[in-house]
């Protein structure tokens, strides 16, 4: 192995994250939100708005495509209009708000944010906007969240049984106190429903994975949170009925991403990634992680050539075929990778943290999970 090689091709892969991520933010500070965004997800408000009109209905702003989608499930059925604050193919680690976002953040009725760390670049933003009035509403705390490297992993570094709890992934109660999903009678608490430093290690990064779409189970439950907050910030029962359907569509996609999934026999259901994002999706369907690019949670972090090296012999000894990437990220590490393996190594993007484009086959959330699931089920077998 040479290691001044690998070396070599990290940093020249390093610096074209940096490219990437300083062209995603310039070109989002020209719109609010994102000129590609799915039509459940168009915005109608402005940051020089005052507060939403009685016409309009409820404001809500999203900060990613994925959230913005399954908000704007609801709103399209009961009414109001959402601002999905990063575009598609934004990476949400490192994002930053314009002063016009911030405003729109602080004017709407209510921001919905992931939570536990994932939109670490809007961090200042979201505090400052919460101090000037925003009603921020975080869904990741709320829906049992778990450690970053619980999913597909054990002491040994090799998944469980069926690399999760139980039968559906999640721990007991599916880690809520009633059959809809929700925490209590609004669906939240204050104290959880709004804490900007849940999951935060001393180091300001989270120590629970904020990935929490993979599991569709649990995001049919951030829906049916997010209604109830609506129900709540408008006394509009409505918003609450539109999620429950909202919530059902997911659940019931869920099926067919379950059996893509499923469809790899056990000891084919090996991943590695290009980060550690793929948690959830390989707690809920029994597959494991055997190693990843970027030895982190975060897009931001880079890896040591020792580290890459690592996981070249990790690969060659698992018999890996396979390396899925972030379709919205450059791919040159997982392809050097792939390179010093000496093996047929494919490298296959996924839709990890944002949406596709409009014309994409991940437009929409459900899209996306159906999509990804393919691709892995493909991938793995092909």
């Amino acid at each position: 192995m040479n290691r001044s090689k690998i070396a070599a091709i990290a940093a020249i892969a390093s610096a074209a994250l940096v490219l990437a991520a300083c062209s995603s933010a310039e070109s989002e500070t020209s719109s609010q939100t994102s000129p590609e965004a799915s039509p459940e997800t168009t915005s109608e408000t402005t940051a020089a708005e005052s507060s939403p009109s009685e016409e309009s209905g409820v404001a809500v702003v999203a900060t990613t495509s994925i959230l913005g989608d399954v908000a704007g499930q609801i709103i399209e059925c009961a009414g109001g209009t959402v601002t999905v604050l990063m575009p598609i193919g934004t990476d949400p680690h490192d994002f930053s708000a314009s002063s016009e976002q911030v405003a729109s953040m602080i004017n709407a009725d209510l921001v919905i944010s992931n939570g536990l760390g994932l939109e670490a670049g809007l961090t200042d933003s979201m505090a400052n906007a919460a101090t000037d009035g925003a009603n921020i509403f975080e869904v990741g705390p709320l829906i049992d969240p778990i450690e970053f490297g619980a999913g597909g992993h054990s002491e040994d570094g090799h998944s469980d049984e069926e690399g999760h709890s139980d039968e559906d992934g999640h721990s007991d109660e599916e880690g809520h106190s009633d059959e809809e999903g929700h925490s209590d009678e609004e669906g939240h608490s204050d104290e959880e429903g709004h804490s900007d430093e849940e999951g935060e290690d001393d180091h300001g990064h989270g120590s629970l994975d904020p990935h929490i779409w993979f599991d569709m189970t649990r995001m049919a439950v951030a829906a049916q949170l997010i209604g109830a907050e609506l129900t709540e910030v408008t006394g509009n029962q409505e918003y609450t009925t539109c999620a429950d359907t909202t919530a059902e569509s997911i659940r019931g996609a869920e099926g067919e991403v379950r059996a893509l999934l499923e469809a790899v026999p056990a000891d084919q259901r090996i991943l590695v990634t290009d980060h550690e994002a793929l948690g959830y999706l390989a707690d809920t369907y029994g597959y494991e992680i055997a190693g990843t690019v970027i030895p982190a949670g975060t897009t931001l972090a880079e890896p040591s050539s020792a580290d890459l090296a690592n996981l070249v012999k990790v690969i060659n000894a698992e018999g890996v075929n396979v390396i899925f990437t972030n379709a919205a990220q450059p791919s040159a590490l997982a392809d050097a990778v792939a390179a010093e393996t000496g093996r047929d190594i494919a490298v296959v993007p996924l839709y990890v943290e944002s949406l596709g484009a409009p014309d994409s086959p991940a437009a929409t959330y459900i899209d996306m999970m159906r999509t990804n699931a393919q691709l892995i089920s493909e991938g793995l077998q092909g």
